[in-house]
């Protein structure tokens, strides 16, 4: 009886072992969660975990193609004070993997305006980097 109680014990401590791992799923969302942390905090650091060094933002600015590299985007986007993060609304889509990559789509509710970005992650000696981003605004 001991023998078949200690058997069920590890087995249960093996489930709980494999519960306990994340899915590429989830550190994905980690990771773009890192990136509307980093936005609405405005703290360089989350959105240089998020992102990866060489990353590139491209979107238009009302009929303006930009092109941005991450440092810029992200020394901009830090500078100033946390937003109110009651006004925002930063949500994800849908994510789909493949492999070692994945991409991403979110909504971003702000003030006044609608952020739809695409994002593309690799994932990088077991970390998911954002490497790209394309958006598209639609003022309100």
């Amino acid at each position: 009886m001991k023998k078949l109680l200690l058997l069920v014990f590890q087995l249960g401590l093996v489930g709980v072992t494999f519960a306990q791992e994340p899915s590429d799923r989830d550190l994905i969302s980690k990771t773009v969660n890192l990136y509307f942390d980093g936005m609405m905090d405005r703290d360089f650091d989350k959105l240089q975990e998020a992102f990866h060094p060489e990353a590139r933002l491209i979107g238009y600015r009302g009929e303006r193609l930009t092109v941005t590299e991450f440092n810029a985007w992200a020394s901009a986007t830090s500078s100033g004070s946390p937003r109110n993060k009651e006004e925002f609304k930063n949500e994800i889509v849908s994510i789909r993997v493949q492999g070692n990559t994945a991409s991403v789509e979110t909504e971003l509710f702000w003030p006044g305006i609608y952020y739809y970005d695409f994002l593309t992650l690799i994932k990088i000696e077991g970390k998911w980097k954002i490497v790209h981003k394309s958006w598209w605004e639609k003022p309100l």
